[in-house]
């Protein structure tokens, strides 16, 4: 009888993963001879999911997951440990979920330290560079101020009050005694809308009228209110509102 080779199991296939890769290809060793601007994102996820499964290797994973999040690195950098589980990525536990997190977390304070720099502003685009990383992925609305000096100059950065997904509210008083007590010469206002939606509400309307008049009643100018959300903003000043 002709010997026959051993079939492959059909229940447990062979692996295949990264490690039968041919070196230059792995990620982490692709990181370290070619430098991290040569990995795609899913590269790079896949250095911090480590491993995969006997169906799927870390990259497939990692691929598997953005394509759940729309290939879109902003949309996973708003996700909880627990969001991310609840996506039911195979291969994607508590710890790996932790580790992404924990990652993009520090993304986003490099990019707000970053912001501490305190530049001079000259328009809405580079208020909004230093405003954005303040509030990049928060799940709630947030009202921050920024002081500026007589050259436009950043003083301070401040937050005023926190809220829900719908809605915060803005003391009009509060605001102006953080400027004067600052010395600030004007203000920039700003929030953001977690939905996305960068319409300005009647609320945002109304709360801008007050505060621009109050601001002149007490020399000091509001200069702009940016509306942010999705890595976009609403200036109204940009809009004929101020």
């Amino acid at each position: 009888m002709d010997s026959e080779e051993p079939r492959k199991s059909r229940l447990y296939p062979e692996p295949s993963g990264i490690k039968s890769w041919a070196e230059e290809d792995r990620p982490r060793e692709k990181l370290a001879q070619k430098g991290k601007q040569a990995l795609s994102e899913s590269e790079l996820l896949a250095i911090l999911i480590r491993t995969g499964t006997r169906e799927q290797d870390a990259v497939q994973v990692a691929k598997e997951l953005m394509s759940k999040v729309k290939n879109d690195l902003n949309f996973l950098s708003k996700f909880s440990v627990k969001d991310l589980l609840s996506l039911k990525v195979k291969g994607l536990g508590e710890t790996k979920a932790i580790t992404i997190v924990a990652a993009l977390e520090l993304g986003r304070r490099r990019l707000a330290s970053e912001a501490r720099e305190l530049p001079k502003i000259s328009n809405s685009s580079e208020a909004f560079d230093v405003l954005y990383p303040l509030l990049a992925d928060k799940p709630h609305e947030e009202f921050w101020i920024m002081l500026l000096n007589r050259a436009n100059k950043v003083m301070e950065t401040l937050p005023i009050s926190s809220g829900g997904l719908t809605g915060t509210v803005a003391d009009v008083r509060m605001i102006f005694e953080h400027a004067i007590k600052s010395r600030a010469t004007s203000i920039m206002l700003c929030h953001n809308h977690p939905s996305g939606n960068l319409s300005p509400s009647q609320l945002d309307i109304d709360l801008t009228k007050k505060l621009v008049k109050a601001g002149e009643t007490l020399d000091v100018k509001v200069l702009d209110h940016l509306i942010i959300g999705d890595g976009k903003y609403y200036s109204f000043a940009d809009e004929g509102m101020i």
